[in-house]
């Protein structure tokens, strides 16, 4: 059986494909396993995301731009 010689980082399942790095922490965060939280505006700009920790400090506002972050995944999808 084959699965189309996809190797390390482009194999399916591959960590790299749900973890994301905090902004202010700086640790690795599994979107699929914890809640992760993004800036509608500084995201697309400089790839920030926020654990949930970093959201109760922040008080639920990017620290850049002081705009609402939203979950990077909604349950209500």
């Amino acid at each position: 059986m084959s699965y189309g010689g996809m190797y390390g980082v482009n194999a399916q399942g591959h960590k790299g494909w749900i973890t994301v790095r905090c902004a202010i922490h700086a640790r690795y965060a599994d979107v699929s396993k914890e809640p992760v939280y993004k800036c509608p505006k500084c995201t697309p700009k400089y790839n920030v995301y926020f654990c949930a920790e970093e959201y109760r400090e922040l008080g639920g506002r990017c620290p850049y731009c002081r705009t609402k972050l939203v979950p990077v995944i909604s349950l209500n999808e």
